[in-house]
């Protein structure tokens, strides 16, 4: 059994906001089906940081979550990205995954999951400029949320962190989200979120702060899980 990381699918299999536009996005779906599918089999597990669905309303997700469980292989865990507006409490997601015979995608939110060596946290995250009390609000419930994760991780294992927004990007970082990785022993954290070629150039991969950080965005892996463990 094998762990696989990537971030922003962005599907639209029951919306009409095909990525094919941009650059580099061309038949993506296609893509990712094969390349996932190279890789993964049926009995590993892959992390999707955010950005999963445009659909506004859980509803709408159908044809995209479809997709996700019946032909992407492995068991998928989903982590909220900034446009995953269907997104709503976990009771209700778990309900109609559930409804929908949806059983092999997961929802990780204000909890955790147990996959071979590893615990699974996470939370969305937030911008790295906070320019108002919004914002501030935001964040320290996004903190909120990933101290929430972490505390119901299982401490005989080791622990990765999946963000969907960059705790780090060029000279700006959040010492916040930092703070926790380090109270908790946290040296591996996986985002998304970052697109294009002139965005991705100066995102921040390597260490920081004790940390491994690896940018996982679909079209900064070549639409290809990357293998964790």
């Amino acid at each position: 059994m094998s762990l696989f990381c990537i971030a922003d699918l962005h599907l639209s299999l029951g919306t009409d906001k095909p990525m094919d536009i941009f650059a580099g996005w061309q038949d993506y779906t296609l893509r990712l089906l094969k390349n996932w599918n190279s890789i993964v089999k049926d009995n590993d597990t892959v992390v999707v940081a955010g950005d999963i669905s445009w659909a506004m309303k859980l509803e709408e997700c159908y044809n995209d979550f479809k997709f996700i469980n019946d032909k992407l292989n492995g068991t998928k865990i989903l982590l909220k990205g900034n446009h995953d507006y269907w997104w709503g409490t976990k009771k209700k997601i778990d309900t109609y995954l559930q409804d929908n015979n949806f059983d092999k995608i997961k929802i990780l939110f204000n909890n955790s999951y147990q996959v071979g060596n590893y615990n699974i946290c996470g939370t969305r995250g937030w911008n790295l400029e906070i320019d108002s009390d919004e914002d501030e609000k935001i964040l320290n419930r996004e903190l909120g949320r990933l101290k929430m994760s972490l505390d119901s991780a299982d401490k005989d294992k080791e622990t990765l962190v999946f963000l969907h927004y960059p705790p780090i990007y060029g000279t700006m970082f959040c010492q916040e989200i930092f703070d926790i990785l380090n109270n908790y022993g946290i040296k591996k954290c996986y985002y998304g979120h970052l697109h294009g070629q002139k965005i991705i150039r100066y995102s921040y991969n390597g260490e920081y702060n004790g940390v491994n950080i690896k940018l996982i965005s679909t079209d900064s892996v070549a639409f290809t899980p990357v293998l964790i463990g």
